[in-house]
């Protein structure tokens, strides 16, 4: 029977091996907190701190722990993962804080103690309603918003710095980057925190050069604790802008202060944006936000119902939740217009009346590109068949096709990755990820195939018009 001291020196022995396969901090963050529970045989039970963290270690670190187990145990040995007992709905690991240099002298030494007033009061631009209690976790966004907690509960302290959100409009990312700033402040994880889309950045630095006061703007930014931009891809072709905003960057980075941005699409594809920034961007952790499931989307229509006082039926909830799968803004707004109908005409909310307001909206909208249009597209600019895209041929020609027709109906729909994968012969939802990443390299290395590429998405989006 194996002892509780069996337990942990085989763990130390595996957690040595691991050290050497990875650097300090991740070791630190990932690998410190995991706790030895049995060695029932050849199985090593590991104990976690949350659904997030096994989660991360095992997208991650998955073949680095199997082979140091293996190594330690034998190569019949395993890796199971139990999560602590504790409430895990805001327990998220407690992650390594590298030592920074004083800030206060740091202050001193890059803005000048007499230029900034850093107690002085300033607007932060948060919106108050925007907090982790009423963001509605899904599959779709648990990742993102268990990152965004992290960071939010230890600003510049984990290695998600810095934090890039990215997805759809309307999906969430604004309320859920403005959550960090404010649960950060109310908590006292940090005392200045402002949050400015990527507009008000640029409107900010064109004022400040028109009025001389380009000192004073770099000072007032770079003296924050938590800096939050919203809609860097905005930024694309505003070349001065973009050199300011590296500059802002680099001073918080190496000041240990916390950056926080979000995108529309992974930094990596950003257009018109410059290389180093871009890299910069990339050095902390990116995560994406999907659009919703169904069950997601019917618990935002029940939250947005109980915070304006408002019964609606189950049935009205559930239809509009099975019809609306765009975005949450859209969700939301069809809910607004069957109240507004419901409340102007004197009509009872009832199913009845929320088909009357979807198919007023899909009137005013335009028409939905689909999977099968942009496959067709395609196929027909790379000359393939149509239905190897959704078969298992590995002809290069149909490969690079295939991937192509991913990345645009990931770009085009707002369908999640693993019905992307349904519409490409079953793949998974890693199998898509990878067909991005493929074609993204393309598009910023192979000036031909992006011009193909622009033709071939123009052609799409004219069916939706």
């Amino acid at each position: 029977m194996e002892t509780a001291t069996d337990v942990r020196g085989t763990w130390e022995e595996c957690m040595k091996l691991i050290h050497g396969q990875v650097n300090n901090l991740s070791y630190k963050t990932w690998f410190e907190p995991v706790i030895p529970v049995a060695l029932k045989e050849k199985n090593l039970i590991l104990r976690v701190p949350s659904q997030f963290f096994h989660d991360w270690l095992e997208e991650h670190y998955a073949r680095v722990v199997s082979e140091s187990v293996r190594t330690v145990i034998g190569e019949t040995a395993r890796v199971e993962y139990t999560i602590s007992d504790e409430d895990t709905s805001e327990s998220e690991p407690q992650f390594y804080r590298p030592s920074m240099p004083n800030r206060t002298t740091l202050h001193a030494e890059k803005i000048g103690p007499q230029k900034v007033n850093i107690r002085a009061a300033f607007e932060s631009n948060l919106n108050a309603r925007y907090t982790f209690e009423n963001f509605i976790k899904g599959d779709s966004n648990q990742f993102a918003r268990a990152a965004a907690y992290a960071v939010a509960n230890n600003p510049a302290g984990t290695s998600f710095n810095p934090l890039v959100v990215y997805g759809g409009v309307g999906l969430g990312k604004t309320h859920l980057i403005q959550a960090i700033g404010n649960f950060a402040q109310q908590s006292g994880k940090a005392e200045r925190v402002l949050y400015v889309s990527s507009e008000r950045f640029t409107v900010d630095f064109v004022d400040a050069i028109q009025k001389d006061k380009a000192n004073e703007f770099s000072n007032f930014y770079r003296s924050m604790d938590i800096l939050i931009v919203d809609d860097i891809q905005f930024f694309a072709g505003k070349e001065k802008t973009q050199d300011t905003f590296f500059h802002t960057f680099n001073a918080l980075h190496q000041s240990g202060k916390q950056i926080v941005l979000s995108s529309d699409r992974p930094p990596k594809e950003l257009k018109g944006v410059d290389d180093r920034l871009v890299s910069r961007f990339t050095w902390g952790l990116t995560v994406d936000i999907q659009p919703p499931d169904l069950e997601t989307r019917i618990a935002i229509l029940r939250k947005k119902s109980e915070d304006d006082g408002i019964q609606i039926p189950d049935d009205v909830i559930e239809y509009v939740a099975a019809n609306v799968t765009s975005n949450i803004r859209e969700l939301e707004g069809c809910l607004i217009s069957i109240l507004a109908k419901a409340s102007l005409n004197n009509r009872e909310i009832n199913v009845e009346l929320g088909k009357e307001v979807i198919r007023n909206l899909a009137v005013t909208r335009k028409t939905a590109v689909t999977v099968e249009d942009i496959q067709k597209v395609v196929a027909s600019f790379f000359d393939v068949n149509e239905e190897s895209l959704r078969g298992k041929t590995r002809k290069q020609e149909v490969v690079i096709a295939r991937q192509t027709a991913m990345h645009l109906t990931k770009e085009l729909t707002q369908l999640p990755l693993k019905t992307i994968g349904s519409h490409f012969g079953g793949r998974d939802h890693s199998t898509v990820i990878y067909a991005c990443q493929v074609i993204s390299d393309y598009l910023s290395n192979d000036k031909k195939f992006r011009e193909k590429y622009d033709r071939i998405k123009k052609k799409i989006e004219m069916i939706g018009m």
